[in-house]
């Protein structure tokens, strides 16, 4: 019997910058994105091709207290920095682990990584890198959630998949809540009545009209994004 194909050939996966802290306060725990990275490398091993968006709340979480009463650009454009050093340690990791990964940032600081350019995201897909979106959309306001549904929807994604510490979407509080239940699917309109808060608005409503699935897991499930990619119950998907 020949080995299953995977059920998606192209995905953008969005981390968020506290799923690198592993354990810690705060940083980047080199253990935590060393296990990540092996799981992106078996994906990608399969002929799948990854684009990530990172978030920086790991690195600005650090400074979040000097922040207070700061101009909400200024800090903005702190976070979206945050998101670069992230990209660069995830990129590191992967080069590390045998991948071949590209940073591209919407805020061009070329003498440290590239700047987004959408035609060359598309050929290093094609190439079988990994590209690593860093700063965001590159304009304060706008949230990493919102960059991954833009760039999701830029790169001709299959599923946007929104890396979390829970294995879904539940009815409810799964650790207040002992009888709440995992959603294997739901739709956009149901989540949006259930105020399920799976991403901000602005990215929900662009992942909507695109007609771009959502898909909801655990990043910290052993063999959860293979799981995903290959189309098995895993999750819970949001979709048009």
């Amino acid at each position: 019997m020949p080995d299953a194909q995977p059920a998606h050939k192209r995905i953008l996966l969005k981390l968020s910058g506290e799923a690198l802290m592993g354990d810690d306060a705060f940083g980047i725990n080199r253990a935590t994105i060393i296990r990540m990275v092996e799981e992106v490398a078996e994906v990608v091993n399969m002929g799948v091709e990854v684009a990530v968006v990172i978030g920086g709340g790991n690195i600005f979480r650090g400074v979040a207290g000097g922040s207070v009463g700061m101009d909400r650009a200024t800090a903005d454009y702190m976070g979206m920095l945050a998101t670069v050093m992230n990209a660069l340690a995830l990129a590191d990791a992967m080069n590390k682990q045998g991948l071949i990964a590209r940073v591209m940032s919407a805020i061009a600081i070329e003498q440290v990584v590239e700047p987004y350019v959408r035609p060359k995201a598309l050929q290093y897909l094609e190439e079988g890198k990994v590209v690593i979106f860093a700063a965001g959309t590159g304009n304060p306001f706008f949230t990493t959630d919102t960059a991954a549904a833009l760039r999701g929807a830029e790169i001709g994604a299959e599923l946007v998949l929104k890396a979390t510490k829970v294995d879904g979407v539940y009815s409810a509080d799964p650790k207040k809540d002992p009888s709440a239940t995992r959603y294997t699917k739901i739709t956009f309109d149901q989540a949006m009545s259930q105020n399920l808060g799976i991403m901000d608005a602005t990215a929900f409503a662009l992942c909507r009209d695109q007609k771009l699935p959502i898909k909801v897991f655990s990043i910290f499930k052993h063999g959860a994004l293979k799981r995903v990619v290959m189309g098995e119950d895993e999750g819970t998907l949001v979709y048009a």
